[in-house]
């Protein structure tokens, strides 16, 4: 079975690229010392720091994995139609009388307090292949909700 896609923006892409460069070189290399100081001090059953900096190494190690494959299926999001929702839109739609900005992004980039909601959610899933002046319903925790998509950029 092929891993799904990881859509993540031009700039998300490149904040994993400089976080697994940071953890590879610097991290590998300050947690290295602190093992190699740590062994020094003799007696590995009972040394606290031997063991945080050793926990702390296998942490970084899985994390650079993850950034590894997450890497390697990347699709980065890119607007080329500005008249149907896709992942990567700035979407308002009006819900309630109110209008609210949404970007679509991919998982791992999703804020929602910087209005950035993950493709994975109803609300985008609803609003994905939509054009300006429909209206979708959404199931959400307060029950059913409308939306009329107001402008797409």
């Amino acid at each position: 079975m092929e891993a799904k896609p990881y859509y993540i923006t031009k700039e998300g892409l490149e904040k994993l690229r400089e976080e697994l460069k940071y953890l590879k070189g610097e991290k590998r290399r300050e947690i290295a010392a602190r093992i190699e100081k740590a062994k020094e001090l003799g007696d590995l059953s009972e040394n606290a720091e031997y063991a945080e900096a050793k926990d702390e190494m296998a942490f970084v190690e899985g994390r650079i994995l993850e950034l590894e494959n997450s890497i390697s299926r990347v699709a980065v999001i890119s607007r080329h139609n500005a008249d149907t929702i896709t992942i990567g839109a700035r979407v308002t739609v009006k819900t309630d009388g109110k209008e609210k900005i949404y970007t679509i992004v991919g998982l791992n980039e999703a804020d929602p307090t910087q209005g950035k909601i993950s493709n994975e959610t109803p609300l985008a899933q609803a609003l994905i292949g939509r054009k300006t002046g429909e209206e979708i319903e959404v199931a959400t925790p307060r029950g059913k909700m409308r939306y009329t998509v107001v402008s797409i950029e």
